[in-house]
């Protein structure tokens, strides 16, 4: 079982999630990465590593659009966690990236990150 204590560390904290999170990246990492792997079904160090991606920058941005309109940092995060789940991943995407298409665009980014990093060692 995953507890706070072992979450792990960003590996990139000029970019990626960390970076554009800026000042908040620290309470917003602590409540993102356990949260998108467990609604993924993934490791913590497929979630780390997607949120230190490109895409994981995206999906800060979409993190900070929520706290423009004014939610708290967790409703923000719930809410960028909700929308990158509704989303699925189609032909294109599929075909990018080798994600299956019609698995939720969370899910699949967060395993092709997971895997990326598994085979660059």
């Amino acid at each position: 079982m995953n507890t706070i204590a072992n979450i792990p560390a960003t590996e990139n904290e000029s970019w990626g999630y960390w970076g554009t999170m800026q000042e908040e990246a620290p309470a917003a990492w602590a409540i993102a990465l356990p949260a998108i792997a467990m609604v993924t079904g993934t490791e913590l160090d497929a979630a780390r590593a997607f949120l230190d991606s490109r895409h994981g920058r995206h999906f800060a941005d979409e993190v900070r659009n929520h706290l423009l309109k004014g939610k708290p940092l967790a409703d923000a995060i719930n809410a960028a966690i909700a929308e990158w789940m509704g989303w699925t991943i189609g032909r294109q995407t599929s075909k990018q990236y080798g994600i299956p298409r019609g698995l939720p665009y969370l899910t699949g980014f967060v395993i092709h990150c997971g895997i990326i990093e598994e085979t660059a060692e």
